[in-house]
């Protein structure tokens, strides 16, 4: 049964393997010469808690999506990115990572919106305009930056000015990393528009390599790190004030939120069909074919884990000869 074919949780022995971290929806193991072999699981997360469902066919819409993006922005900024040996799978480079995730709105959308509906209008240190109603564009794309927690600890919204005083990271490296996501936005806004939609807001993770190098890592411009408006009636729908047609994770937060659950302590996750997990599915394909222009061909799903070690396997032999 394919809502059953998921891959919720790896255990893999590679060559060389030193070590594993399970985060929230990837799985990371780390070989020896400084390789990561990154594996995206089927695991979704919304407000920080990983939900008790695989949906079937995210982790390789999530991995080739960020392909396509990594190598279409490695003009801008490096990245991390060597090989993707299979449809689930990265391997690259090890890098430090920055702790702290650069978060780029350019709509008055999700968190943001929540906020100012509260009646607040500074969100990281960053003033907000009067007169907005929710999904309009701001003047200028703001950056609102998180901290990045580990596994069960939920990110918190940061200023530039704290993030500088705590010393989280330097001046210099900040500034650069403030001007990779201005540049990365606004590539990934022309792609989105070349596909009749709207990049509203996004998020960045960077690293440094062994040499100092400051690289981009993990994915970007997926549904899980970014929000997209269909283009085409976005104008008509403000007008009329109707909400924008999304596609992007936040209709698993609102399901989730009209079901009694924002991630709070007390609050039980609610019952997860496998109709709602393949409509989530049916979801994350729609946006895969619309971001890429790319048909999505699903990958054997038989015996996922035995097909990702196969690959990677293989992938780690020929580079030993090369």
């Amino acid at each position: 049964m394919l809502i059953m074919s998921t891959l919720t949780h790896s255990d893999f022995h590679f060559a060389g393997q030193k070590a594993v971290y399970h985060g929230k929806v990837r799985d990371v193991y780390t070989l020896e010469n400084d390789l990561l072999v990154m594996v995206a699981s089927d695991r979704i997360s919304a407000f920080d808690v990983v939900l008790p469902k695989g949906i079937p066919h995210k982790g390789q819409v999530l991995n080739q999506m960020a392909e396509h993006f990594l190598s279409a922005t490695a003009d801008i900024v490096p990245n991390w990115r060597l090989a993707s040996p299979d449809p689930v799978v990265t391997i690259g480079y090890r890098a430090e990572a920055f702790k702290v995730e650069m978060v780029i709105r350019g709509y008055l959308s999700g968190h943001a919106a929540r906020t100012y509906a509260a009646g607040e209008r500074m969100l990281c240190g960053v003033q907000m305009p009067e007169g907005l109603q929710e999904s309009d564009p701001f003047p200028q794309p703001l950056i609102t930056p998180t901290t990045k927690e580990a596994l069960g600890a939920h990110d918190e919204d940061i200023s530039r000015e704290d993030i500088l005083a705590k010393g989280i990271v330097s001046e210099e490296d900040y500034v650069q990393l403030e001007s990779y996501t201005r540049a990365l936005f606004a590539r990934g806004q022309a792609m989105a528009a070349e596909r009749g939609l709207i990049l509203v807001d996004t998020k960045y993770e960077f690293g440094k390599l062994p040499n100092g190098q400051i690289v981009l890592i993990d994915e970007i411009h997926t549904p899980d790190s970014s929000r997209y408006f269909m283009a085409e009636g976005y104008a008509d729908r403000q007008e009329s004030e109707e909400p924008q047609i999304q596609l992007s994770k936040e209709f698993v937060r609102q399901f989730l939120m009209a079901n009694g659950f924002q991630g709070k302590e007390g609050q039980q996750i609610p019952a997860l069909t496998d109709e709602w997990a393949q409509s989530v599915s049916d979801r994350y394909i729609q946006l895969y074919t619309l971001v890429t222009g790319k048909p999505f061909e699903p990958a054997d799903r038989q015996d996922i884990p035995g097909r990702i070690q196969h690959h990677v396997e293989r992938f780690l032999s020929s580079t030993q000869h090369d």
